[in-house]
């Protein structure tokens, strides 16, 4: 239920950038104002009121925060449908920012209350899998509601189908225990000349032995917190002496601006660089599934959700698997696997944007999909091992505002603009090389996370568990 609810978190998120062409056309819209309505509404209040609603849910029930949550978002996207200028559409995805506010950082609490610490990043990792899930019913639902009916019955529509699961939402999941944080042990002291120390156990080498990078900080701070959920003061004093906290969240930032950008993006980029060979390329397919009179939109809409449904999915698991493997016997690989990811991801960029042709531009993509989402599970369970159980919801809120504000609200925000920018000199194809400047923040992040795996050892809070 929680993959079905963080599905349609997405749907509702994304659908925008699918039905963007539909809406700049009946509203008479530039691509910046594009970008304002699809990502700078939205993130203004899902950032900062994440942090008070996550607090909440730390000291109440997380899943009735989702729940109130889960309807209020719904509702607004339903009232999208509704707009009739650039104003009141604005004002209705900043509502739809306001009620997801509420519904991931509590979900992250949750489950990591439900799994122990060495299933987390593939817990996370499964739950993740409501990004490739919901943006690919996003764009390929979209798509064919767009066209066979209009944008307005496509936000009423996905709106209406959110708000009747809250309840079911309500009812099905339950509130779990917190699991208690216990205050770390001093260190032992210092054998006497000639003693043997006690071995570690081998049972679990991430918990009770040390690993690579050293053993976790026996912070005095940390003692304090686990034993009392205190404020938002609290958790930010916490999180200051953790310099990985700041490091990952930045890094996944860099990466965000470009990642949100292209899925905002590239529905319409495909509609306006591909329209007239993308029926070309799903002549194979049956017509119940691609009619043969279907436009540019619904095609796009196809193109993008099978890449979005394939190369998510792949690369979300394989990144929470490969965590949960890896950091076993080193707590880095929870930053190093992205790293690596976003690495490779930099020459898949550049072929996807820069080829003229639909096959080739679907094989980049897919394996840019794959590589660009494989930090979820590594990076999210990293964060619920930096603090104690009772902070988690807030913590996870902190980095979503970082994350948020500067990836999502900059990241459609500058491609717009820069689109808007080149649009003289490139007429319709401007909206490529506007994302293909974004590439150089791929490598910012991989740098960012390499330096965060110095310090996530000596950060790491091992009591919880």
């Amino acid at each position: 239920m929680l993959i079905l609810v963080y599905t349609f978190n997405f749907v509702d998120r994304q659908i925008v950038g699918i039905l963007a062409p539909a809406i700049k056309a009946d509203l008479g819209l530039s691509d910046t104002q594009l970008a304002w309505m699809g990502g700078v509404a939205f993130a203004l209040f899902y950032t900062t009121l994440g942090l008070p609603v996550a607090r909440l849910a730390d000291r109440w029930s997380r899943t009735g925060v989702m729940t109130i949550a889960l309807a209020l978002w719904s509702a607004m996207t339903a009232l999208s449908g509704l707009a009739q200028s650039f104003w009141q559409l604005f004002l209705a995805r900043m509502g739809v920012g306001i009620g997801e506010a509420g519904g991931v950082a509590p979900a992250y609490a949750l489950i990591a209350d439900y799994f122990p610490s060495h299933q987390r990043a593939r817990a996370l990792a499964i739950y993740s899998l409501g990004i490739p899930l919901g943006g690919g019913l996003a764009v390929g639902v979209g798509g064919v509601l767009a066209e066979t009916l209009d944008w307005r019955a496509a936000f009423l529509i996905v709106g209406l189908a959110g708000v009747a699961i809250a309840p079911l939402f309500r009812l099905t999941v339950r509130e779990p225990a917190r699991r208690a944080a216990k205050p770390p042990k001093p260190p032992a002291a210092a054998p006497a000349s000639g003693s043997a120390s006690a071995p570690a156990s081998a049972s679990n080498p991430v918990q009770n032995g040390p690993v690579q990078g050293g053993p976790a900080r026996a912070d005095p701070s940390e003692a304090r917190a686990a034993g009392a959920d205190g404020g938002f003061g609290a958790v930010l004093a916490l999180l200051r002496t953790k310099p990985s906290f700041w490091l990952l969240s930045l890094g996944a930032a860099s990466a965000s601006m470009v990642g949100y950008g292209l899925m905002f993006w590239l529905p319409s980029f495909f509609v306006r660089s591909f329209a007239d060979t993308l029926p070309a390329f799903f002549a194979w397919a049956p017509a119940v599934l691609v009619p043969a009179d279907a436009g540019p939109v619904r095609l796009a809409g196809f193109f993008y959700a099978t890449i979005l449904l394939v190369g998510g999915t792949v690369g979300v698991l394989a990144g929470g698997i490969l965590a949960d493997r890896l950091g076993r016997t080193d707590r880095a690989a929870y930053a190093r696997v992205p790293a690596v990811a976003f690495l490779a991801i930099l020459p898949a960029l550049v072929i996807g944007l820069l080829t003229h042709t639909p096959a080739a531009a679907f094989a980049a993509f897919l394996v840019l999909q794959a590589l660009s989402l494989t930090w979820l599970g590594p990076l999210l369970s990293a964060f619920q091992h930096l603090v104690p159980a009772t902070m988690r919801a807030t913590a996870s809120a902190l980095f979503l505002l970082i994350n948020n504000l500067i990836g999502l609200a900059l990241g459609n925000l500058l491609i717009g603009a820069l689109s808007d920018a080149l649009a003289a000199r490139f007429g319709a194809e401007s909206l490529r090389y506007a994302m293909l400047s974004g590439a150089g923040l791929y490598l910012v992040a991989a740098l960012l996370l390499l330096w965060a795996a110095r310090h996530l050892s000596r950060d790491w809070h091992d009591p919880a568990n």
